[in-house]
């Protein structure tokens, strides 16, 4: 009897085990189930995706992963510098959770303050002394200046060619297929030293003295060195006051200058988008060889199919200048995010990307040197590429 009586209570025991198993089994599938149903019947944009988690887990660096790693590996941690201090627990959940970062004071104040976020770019190629603290800054008019039909009063002997005064939108090349095109979002886009009374950066506007002359002159630089170049200086903000848009538009507006010029020479190859940049003296400027020099900045959009290829070029570029003219590149800026235009048209192509030329204090000798400087690196890159794609002619030698 004892025996039976124990073989049936451990019996009892095991269909006890085995009821809570199931019940388990089916309340994990209830919940499963469940959230299942609210996730999908979420709206699009809070559904959980492949750019969600894409974000989440951006946060996460691969110097981080490799710690991982190496917390287990004894090879790998080998390898790695007895200097290099692991990250602390706090500062991963911290960087994680609220993508704070200690060493980077915008993330205390990306998500606080309206509008801050627009300056968030990533440095993808940082020039000398380029850091989140001096990266180039788009000017912004006041509605006032964007409709103002009077221009500053000129200074500092600044004169104007007859050509800057014709209404032609298109300075010609000399060859009969160009492959450069060279254009202006921010076609007014001026400079102080030039501008009587003004000193407010987001003011230095100018319908003649302006961006379009650093086109003129870089198309002058190329072609010396046998590149053909179209310069299209269609005064953008002329149009977008036309269709009654605002400033913000203006890519808009140069899309489809390059489209159409897309549209009517089969032979363009590279598409150059040429700013200013609205920073002071100091972050703009460099002495090379006892010259005063405008530095450059190539900026590149994020969130278009071309990126990794507009990317590369401008990388390409950057070393050349890194090489050749030491400190006159800040570098290789990524901008992305709704914030941002993102595309700035290089959408369009592969071989596009948008430069900084200067600051609104640059005078145009620091900033022709500088596009002579872009001249050269430009031209030997091109020129190499001519000969990979099966173009074995020498080019000519530069004027």
């Amino acid at each position: 009897m004892k025996s039976f009586k124990n073989r049936s209570y451990v019996l009892t025991v095991n269909i006890s085990t085995v009821i809570k198993a199931g019940f388990i089994c089916i309340l994990t599938f209830i919940i499963m189930f469940s959230l299942s149903g609210i996730i999908s019947s979420l709206k699009p944009g809070y559904q959980v995706n492949s750019t969600i988690i894409h974000k989440a887990t951006k946060n996460i660096s691969s110097k981080l992963l490799f710690q991982f790693l190496a917390a287990d590996t004894q090879m790998i941690n080998a390898s790695i510098s007895s200097r290099e201090k692991p990250p602390s627990i706090f500062t991963i959940l911290l960087n994680s959770a609220t993508n704070i970062s200690f060493k980077d004071p915008r993330s205390f104040l990306g998500r606080e303050l309206p509008g801050f976020t627009f300056f968030d770019s990533e440095i993808l190629v940082a020039g000398e002394g380029t850091n989140f603290t001096n990266l180039p800054i788009e000017s912004v008019p006041s509605d006032k200046v964007f409709k103002s039909k009077k221009d500053p009063k000129l200074k500092n002997n600044v004169h104007l060619d007859e050509k800057d005064n014709k209404e032609d939108k298109k300075v010609l090349s000399k060859s009969d297929k160009p492959s450069v095109f060279i254009y202006f979002t921010h076609t007014r886009e001026s400079f102080l030293p030039y501008l009587d009374g003004v000193d407010d950066p987001n003011a230095a506007q100018h319908s003649k003295v302006n961006v379009t002359k650093l086109g003129t002159k870089l198309k002058e630089q190329l072609e010396d060195r046998g590149i053909g170049t179209l310069v299209d200086s269609t005064d953008v903000q002329t149009e977008l006051l036309a269709k009654g848009w605002k400033y913000p538009q203006s890519y808009q507006e140069s899309r489809e200058l390059v489209q159409t010029a897309i549209a009517r020479n089969r032979n363009l190859q590279y598409f150059i988008d040429i700013h200013r940049d609205s920073r002071r003296k100091k972050d703009t400027t460099i002495s090379i060889n006892g010259k005063s020099y405008a530095k450059i900045a190539f900026v590149i959009g994020g969130n278009n199919p071309n990126y990794e290829k507009n990317a590369h070029l401008a990388k390409q570029l950057d070393n050349r200048l890194k090489k050749n003219y030491k400190g006159l590149s800040r570098g290789v800026i990524k901008k992305e995010g709704a914030l941002t235009n993102g595309k700035f048209n290089q959408d369009l192509s592969g071989n596009a990307f948008l430069i900084e030329v200067g600051g609104v204090d640059n005078t145009f000798d620091e900033m022709y040197r500088t596009t002579a400087a872009l001249a050269d690196v430009f031209s030997e890159y091109y020129w190499q590429a001519e000969k990979v794609n099966g173009n074995q002619s020498d080019p000519p030698a530069a004027k």
